[in-house]
């Protein structure tokens, strides 16, 4: 690559020259610093009186003060202003040519995107990752955190290979193999008045403030909720509703009220919240292993079957 530039700079009194990159690096690195002392030593690890020089052939060159010097160091003038914003410009072009030219040069590598529904990464993700390196040892390994219909998105969209997530009823063209069943649990704040008790039977949450989920965010939560409601003959209709479960925690302790979650969701309590089971019969959530029928990839279906495959004594 050349190591002159053509910058051309569209302010009064200043031209088109020819310039080392250099040039642009210190000037950036004085302007930032304030001080050619501080750039020359910090930044630049070069001697002061070069770097004044260095500066002053290139405001000759230009034609045009691009700083000010004074007992309180540099100041940039209007021109110098300008000058910076082009400058720094003009270095992450170059920067993002270099890396365009190694990617293109560089081989394609083969990449596989795993997606966990949040919160489930903490108990599947190691044995998953010794997976994943034994099949796919020159891949790289993409990993997202996101919401059940997010990830039954992101498979039917092909942009997630594989995902940790719940049965959606409306995912269409996705295959699903289910891994655990889990009880749903109580979450309430570390001092609430049941926070004594070993387990919380439906009765005693009666009349709390209960945090719960949207059908459209997670409708397969809801569906379980609802059916276990309508089994014990009381109404457990939200007061207040969340996206996720950070949401459902922060109201939980604000509030004061309960929230009915999935078990896994004890990896992500803070302090100030806790979990109690539910006494008797818990209503249960599956957990799945999820891809698209239409993804044929043989190392897909070898890294399903050996996920599935996996004993979990997580819970």
């Amino acid at each position: 690559m050349p190591t002159k530039k053509t910058l051309l700079l569209g302010f009064h009194a200043c031209k088109v020259w020819n310039m080392d990159l250099r040039h642009l690096r210190y000037f950036i690195a004085v302007a930032e610093e304030g001080s050619l002392t501080v750039a020359a030593s910090r930044r630049l690890h070069v001697a002061q009186p070069s770097l004044s020089r260095q500066m002053r052939d290139l405001e000759i060159e230009l034609g045009c003060a691009l700083m000010t010097r004074g007992v309180k160091g540099i100041e940039l003038t209007a021109a110098g202003r300008v000058f910076l914003d082009h400058a720094r410009g003009v270095l992450l072009q170059v920067e993002a040519a270099k890396e365009a030219t190694r990617r293109a040069a560089a081989p394609a590598k083969a990449s596989f995107v795993i997606g966990f529904l949040t919160g489930y990464e903490f108990e599947w993700l190691p044995a998953v990752m010794r997976i994943l390196r034994d099949e796919l040892p020159n891949a790289e390994i993409v990993i997202l955190s996101q919401s059940s219909i997010e990830l039954a998105d992101g498979l039917m969209r092909s942009k997630i290979d594989l995902a940790f997530m719940r049965r959606e009823r409306n995912a269409r063209g996705l295959v699903f193999t289910r891994l655990i069943d889990e009880p749903l649990i109580v979450l309430m704040p570390a001092g609430h008045r049941l926070a004594a008790l070993d387990s919380i039977a439906p009765n005693d949450i009666s009349g709390e403030p209960l945090v719960g989920v949207p059908y459209d965010k997670s409708p397969a939560l809801r569906a379980v909720t609802d059916a276990y409601a309508k089994k014990i003959g009381m109404d457990l209709t939200p007061d207040h509703l969340v996206d996720n479960l950070s949401m459902a925690m922060s109201l939980v302790a604000s509030t004061g009220g309960v929230a009915l979650m999935p078990l896994y969701a004890r990896n992500l309590l803070p302090p100030t919240v806790i979990s109690k089971p539910l006494a008797g019969a818990p209503p249960m959530i599956d957990l799945s292993l999820a891809y698209s029928e239409a993804n044929t990839s043989p190392i897909l279906k070898t890294v399903a079957s050996r996920v599935g495959d996996l004993k979990f004594q997580g819970s």
